[in-house]
């Protein structure tokens, strides 16, 4: 399970784990949007997420808090990017950049690349409101589910590596 900021490359570092672990891969962006960025029904969603949960081998990429519990129940290894507000906004600038017109490959199709300044200020202040509230969740897990927590790049390519068997800690 991949949790972090928009903007903390979550879905970039899933990518990479799902190639080199060889795991089914769920941008949940892809399972919650609609086209035209309709959002699905809170049951629904639900019904989805505990579907895909329920699977023998995942990596599910994405927030969504109101599924989260759900998530959580079923993770064996739980990475948290816990990256900075000021590098988050600035991918979260540069991907509407270098998206504009098109839908991103790790979002539901019909929904094109779009501002928003609600998810801007999701972004700015997630460190402050969903963090904190994030790290308690984590520490109450058992003790037989893993948690990485990710706060640099340099952590995140020696956690890559480290599970691709590179040991120069190249990725």
């Amino acid at each position: 399970m991949i949790i972090g900021c928009g903007g903390a490359g979550k879905s970039t570092l899933a990518r990479k784990l799902g190639g080199i672990l060889e795991l089914p891969l769920v941008h949940l962006d892809q399972a919650f949007w609609r086209p035209k960025w309709v959002e699905r029904d809170k049951q629904e969603w639900e019904q989805i997420v505990t579907r895909l949960a329920d699977q023998d081998r995942w990596i599910l990429d994405g927030n969504y808090g109101g599924t989260m519990e759900i998530r959580l129940q079923r993770a064996d290894t739980v990475v948290f990017l816990d990256r900075s507000r000021w590098l988050c906004v600035y991918r979260v600038l540069l991907r509407l950049w270098q998206t504009r017109g098109r839908t991103r490959p790790d979002m539901a199709e019909g929904c094109i690349e779009r501002f928003s300044f609600h998810f801007l200020h999701y972004v700015f202040f997630y460190n402050k409101t969903r963090r904190p509230g994030i790290l308690r969740k984590l520490n109450q897990l058992s003790s037989k589910q893993t948690v990485f927590r990710l706060r640099t790049q340099r952590e995140i390519d020696h956690f890559i590596a480290a599970l691709s068997g590179d040991k120069d800690g190249n990725s």
